[in-house]
């Protein structure tokens, strides 16, 4: 995954230096669109794949982010974003990530997803007793913590449960970010 990474933030990159020659020709609204057109959706696109992943593979993500709330805000290369991050809404990558599993999850459970996805997923009352397998030993291996159901349930399991109570999508979706960004979990490693 670090060659998908390492292209995707050239990419990336790529187009922020175009925009920067534009930038002060347009207003910040204007900015704010094109990045989120240009740069923001080549980082959610697929950016499933990328959950488990350790935060030094999403590195590469996180510094294409941060330097698109720089060209919105017209900060310099040193200047701290998390300010910038919070005043744009945007979660960081790998909680954007963990966002869109939520969204995800959350159509698994009220029924608006695919029947594959549904399939995949497989809650406690419909999973058999698993008590007599070598895969509940404590040995067990980290290599299913990259699958969706896995990472899809965990992120599920993490949020409170009067979110997961929420039927409505958009609401669902304001509850999750809002829950991210005001209670610092998002923004608490910077």
């Amino acid at each position: 995954m670090k060659h998908h990474v390492a292209k995707v933030a050239a990419s990336c990159h790529y187009h922020l230096r175009r925009l920067r020659q534009i930038r002060r020709c347009v207003s910040k609204e204007v900015t704010i669109r094109l990045v989120l057109a240009l740069v923001i959706s080549m980082l959610d696109y697929c950016n499933l794949l990328l959950a488990g992943l350790p935060q030094s593979t999403l590195a590469p993500l996180q510094r294409v982010h941060d330097a698109a709330a720089r060209l919105v805000f017209e900060l310099g290369a040193r200047d701290h974003v998390t300010a910038s991050l919070i005043q744009l809404h945007w979660l960081p990558v790998h909680w954007r990530i963990h966002f869109k599993l939520c969204c995800i999850m959350h159509s698994v459970f009220y029924g608006n997803c695919p029947v594959y996805l549904t399939n995949i997923v497989r809650t406690v009352t419909t999973a058999c007793c698993r008590s007599g397998l070598r895969s509940t030993s404590s040995s067990m291996s980290r290599f299913g913590e990259h699958s969706f159901s896995h990472a899809g349930l965990s992120a599920w399991n993490a949020l409170p449960s009067d979110i997961h109570a929420v039927g409505d999508t958009k609401a669902f979706r304001h509850a999750v970010k809002t829950h991210y960004t005001y209670f610092s979990l998002a923004f608490s490693v910077f």
